[in-house]
């Protein structure tokens, strides 16, 4: 098929770096416009700080960055990469001109017309756009992925639900430098330490994964009632989530039932047999000391677009659970989710060819 134009917004970010590198030889996608801020104007090989480990792609090497506001970007789809206070001013502006917004902010994630996309777990959550484009006037739309966290939760909770249903959600996060953008966190306040609060990662996690787990029911979203708590750490590695969940079941739970049910999981990105889905999105180890971010963080079919899943263990009774999550945060918890949902669109015939 003819590959469709795309843009990156805030291309030049350690998100945007790394939703451009994976699109560059992307079978479907395009890309034909780069926006930035501070960098509007200027050839964006010669302005970039290159974070991702590998030479910046020759393709996008000369593109010259444009600014967000421009009415002139030439795409069909925009990946988002923007910061939040930015993304809420500019994604509706572009949406409303008839631009296809895929969004990694957290601006409109919780806007009761807007799907957030977990594209295994709630696809057909977006029968919201059309609602969304009535109401607004929009000749395009937005939709969005969760945080980096919350992506590595709810694929591992998504099958548990399905069997035995959930009653209460316990999570600690240990959660990567490269989650907090660039430069991040200083390194006098992480060598040697744990930092026990990211600001607003709790309400997130709490919040989203009640939206994405939930139902939808004409053009709403009837969120999962189950309570979810929340404690999120910054720790000194690069890259990789690891989460610590503790939940409790309505039913009683047998622990090989629950591997086989995560094993097996699959959703319509796997059906369609997407560029950027893996084979299998959730792994199971029986290691008694995995999964780890250095080990585990780039596993799976298509790297870093699974989340490995162990220490699965009985918690105090037979309907209560622990186990232990590891995704990697700027692959499948931000940038490969991203793409992914605009696949997914293609997939349904929602992006214009």
């Amino acid at each position: 098929m003819k590959k469709i134009k795309v843009g990156v917004l805030g291309a030049t970010g350690l998100v945007g770096q790394r939703i451009c590198s994976m699109l560059v030889n992307h079978p479907w996608f395009e890309i034909a416009d780069l926006t930035g801020k501070t960098s509007v104007g200027k050839i964006y090989g010669e302005t970039v700080n290159w974070l991702i480990p590998s030479e910046i792609p020759d393709k996008i090497l000369n593109i010259k960055i444009k600014s967000s506001n421009n009415d002139k970007l030439n795409s069909d789809i925009l990946f988002s990469a923007l910061p939040s206070s930015e993304a809420k001013q500019v994604e509706g502006k572009l949406a409303e001109k008839g631009h296809i917004i895929v969004s990694n902010a957290s601006s409109h994630r919780m806007d009761v017309d807007v799907p957030l996309i977990v594209g295994e777990i709630n696809s057909d959550h977006l029968k919201l756009i059309d609602s969304q484009k009535e109401k607004r006037g929009y000749k395009g739309f937005i939709t969005t992925n969760p945080n980096c966290s919350t992506i590595n939760l709810v694929l591992a909770l998504k099958p548990i639900q399905d069997l035995l249903g959930i009653n209460k959600i316990f999570v600690t996060t240990m959660q990567a430098l490269s989650g907090a953008g660039y430069p991040g966190v200083s390194s006098m306040q992480i060598i040697d330490n744990v930092i026990p609060y990211i600001e607003g990662e709790e309400e997130k996690l709490e919040t989203e994964t009640q939206k994405i787990l939930g139902k939808i029911n004409q053009d709403k979203i009837k969120n999962a009632t189950f309570p979810v708590a929340a404690s999120c750490n910054r720790v000194n590695t690069v890259d990789g989530h690891l989460l610590s969940v503790y939940i409790e079941t309505k039913i009683k739970m047998n622990l090989n039932d629950v591997i086989d049910a995560m094993t097996s999981f699959k959703g319509f990105p796997q059906d369609k047999k997407l560029p950027s889905a893996p084979l299998k999105p959730i792994l199971y180890t029986q290691k008694k000391d995995r999964p780890q971010p250095r080990l585990d963080r780039l596993s799976g079919s298509v790297p870093g677009m699974s989340i490995t899943v162990g220490r699965l263990r009985k918690g105090i009774d037979d309907k209560s659970l622990q186990l232990s999550v590891l995704g990697h945060n700027t692959i499948r918890g931000a940038a490969g989710t991203n793409i992914l949902l605009g696949e997914i669109l293609v997939a349904n015939g929602m992006v214009n060819q």
